[in-house]
């Protein structure tokens, strides 16, 4: 059956280039759109992807923000509560400080400082995403850390013990980070007493609150009693708070509805013009689709030819996109955009181009069932 189906493919080049095309310009688009959507979704949480979180742990910000990147400052003696709290073990406090870092080349940047005690770090960033130097440096007086991926947005070169200026005042990268962007802001991450010094933060208020728990301890019953205690605040999970910040930008930017239009137009295009390709390709063979079923074919075996050919289609065009995807994912890892093709990834689109591939040829297929070979003779 393929071994015909590719025949039929070979017949008629023309028009078999034009639907290999199709396929692969849909289906690179879509894993563009998608793969480039999925590396922004990392960075809006990217505060909780940076930090060794814990199973044990909660972090507990003011009530009204569901979004880890927009939170207002709370009283620092919250701390102290929340950690006299039968079930937490020990809490910690986090500030999250805008600032203006100034290089010595005239250059300035927007950056957020990130601090939290030490020796824990509890903020990270994790030892993966280190590049050169090491986290506990970062103890130093007026030590702060540097994503390398910024270079090249602040223009400016990036390198250990490099001095800068932040708000004014002289601090130190003693840390490279890789791949710890975050989404609207550079991450630098300090100390806490470093970050409250350089970012002009009021000692007395944090940003947030990282408690752990007592071993055994229910995290949705903690969360309810801190709710109901201290109702000015709220104690998530920090991997559902990274879930709720991601879609919370998403709704509120509409980044999601832009990216999805762009995915569900590049698949109904695609549909569209591999159907009607198929379509105009089994009119110009239907003298021999006519002649199968005269010398004998069933109206199965001769639909079944062309899904045959649609599926030959599909694998032809899907290995030429995830190539050209791999292509574009090396080629942009250098300037910071991190693309991930999972195999999970990989066998969503695969199963896209099979529907684009085989759907679109049911328009050949409801053409062809319905000839009777004596009508071409």
């Amino acid at each position: 059956m393929l071994k015909l189906a590719f025949k039929f493919i070979r017949y008629d080049r023309a028009k078999s280039v034009g639907i290999i095309i199709a396929i692969v310009i849909s289906i690179f688009l879509i894993g563009q759109q998608l793969g480039l959507l999925f590396f922004l979704m990392g960075l809006m949480g990217n505060l909780v992807g940076n930090a060794p979180v814990q199973e044990n742990e909660m972090w507990i910000i003011e009530a009204q923000s569901n979004n880890i990147n927009s939170v207002n400052t709370i009283d620092q003696r919250l701390v102290q509560q929340i950690g006299s709290l039968p079930a937490v073990d020990i809490a910690y406090p986090v500030v999250l400080a805008p600032a203006q870092a100034a290089f010595l080349d005239g250059k300035t940047a927007a950056v957020t400082l990130v601090g939290s005690p030490v020796p824990e770090f509890i903020m990270g960033p994790i030892p993966n995403r280190i590049a050169e130097g090491e986290i506990s440096s970062l103890i130093d007086p007026n030590a702060v850390s540097a994503e390398t991926f910024s270079a090249k947005t602040w223009n400016t070169e990036l390198h250990l013990d490099k001095p800068i200026e932040i708000n004014g005042k002289r601090a130190m990268i003693t840390v490279l980070t890789k791949n710890a962007q975050a989404f609207g802001a550079s991450l630098m991450y300090t100390s806490l007493e470093n970050a409250r010094l350089l970012g002009n933060a009021d000692p007395s208020k944090v940003s947030l609150i990282v408690a752990k728990l007592n071993e055994g301890a229910d995290k949705e019953q903690i969360a309810q009693d801190i709710g109901q205690l201290f109702p000015q605040l709220q104690a998530w999970d920090p991997k559902k708070l990274e879930s709720s910040t991601v879609r919370e930008i998403l709704i509120t930017s509409n980044m999601g509805m832009s990216f999805g239009t762009l995915v569900l137009f590049a698949m109904i295009s695609g549909f569209f013009i591999i159907g009607l390709t198929l379509y105009s390709s089994a009119l110009d063979r239907i003298k021999d689709y006519g002649t199968l079923k005269a010398i004998g074919a069933k109206k199965g075996y001769v639909n079944k030819l062309i899904v045959a050919q649609a599926f030959l289609y599909a694998i032809i065009g899907y290995s030429i996109a995830m190539l050209l995807l791999f292509g574009f994912k090396f080629g942009v890892a250098n300037s910071g955009l991190v693309i991930q093709i999972s195999v999970g990834f990989a066998l969503f689109l695969l199963f896209i181009t099979l529907i684009i591939s085989i759907g679109g040829s049911l328009f050949a297929v409801r053409k062809i069932s319905k000839l009777e070979p004596a009508s071409v003779f």
